[in-house]
């Protein structure tokens, strides 16, 4: 089967005034680009050549808007370009100061050419200072970016809810909100009693009282989400 150029796979994702950008910044590596159903866990990811494959693996959502599809397609070339410049020589950490700069590098052209919204130039120039390891970790930029998703029918954000609302996540888990904690919102599991922080940009479903449960309520204490459990509920980076 015949693999398209990078450029070909990215373009109908992309905001059209950066595509000419885009297209020069991956024409420099070899890269491999695959558009993935939607994870929870994740944005994007990076592999690099291994195992028989000569080209750097990357894969972005599909569900991402025209902004957080570009901003997570070069958060993922910036580990390409990492691992060009020091994986072979010795290792760096995946969000050191290494990738801190190639990821400057690659989004400095992009901030500066007049082809983002103002609102999102200035979220991402702000990042650029001391970038995140995951676009939802900085409000910021989240929040600008999160201006352009299309909201689900019937859904509405975790940071929108009366406190003492319930809701329900796509995993079928039903929470009690409580208070607003940084990026976070601080929610109850009903059944359990068990507290967990929702990222606040989060999409739910609001309920009008709480649901009935079968699960037997065990004593109320905070614990931050396994990563089986955010799996299995498809919570991922919203969870924690």
């Amino acid at each position: 089967m015949k693999t398209l150029p990078p450029v070909s796979v990215v373009r109908p994702f992309l905001p059209p005034a950066a595509v000419v950008h885009v297209e020069s910044l991956l024409a420099g590596y070899d890269l491999h680009v695959r558009i993935a159903r939607p994870r929870r866990t994740k944005l994007g990811d990076h592999r690099p050549p291994a195992a028989g494959w000569t080209a750097h693996r990357i894969s972005i959502n599909a569900n991402l808007n025209p902004y957080a599809f570009l901003t997570t397609l070069l958060h993922e070339v910036a580990h390409a370009a990492t691992w060009e410049r020091h994986r072979p020589r010795r290792r760096v950490r995946p969000h050191g100061p290494e990738w801190k700069r190639e990821f400057e590098a690659i989004l400095s052209p992009v901030v500066g050419a007049g082809v983002l919204p103002d609102e999102v130039a200035a979220a991402l120039a702000q990042s650029m200072r001391n970038p995140a390891a995951a676009t939802c970790s900085d409000r910021g930029l989240a929040l600008a970016l999160a201006r352009y998703d299309e909201q689900p029918p019937g859904r509405v954000r975790v940071e929108d809810l009366v406190e003492g609302t319930f809701f329900r996540v796509d995993g079928g888990q039903a929470f009690r909100a409580d208070r607003q904690v940084r990026t976070r919102r601080k929610c109850f599991e009903c059944g359990t009693g068990r507290e967990y922080r929702v990222h606040g940009l989060l999409f739910v479903e609001p309920l009008d009282a709480e649901p009935e449960v079968t699960a037997k309520p065990s004593r109320p204490r905070r614990r931050r989400a396994s990563r089986r459990l955010r799996r299995r509920a498809g919570l991922g980076a919203w969870f924690g």
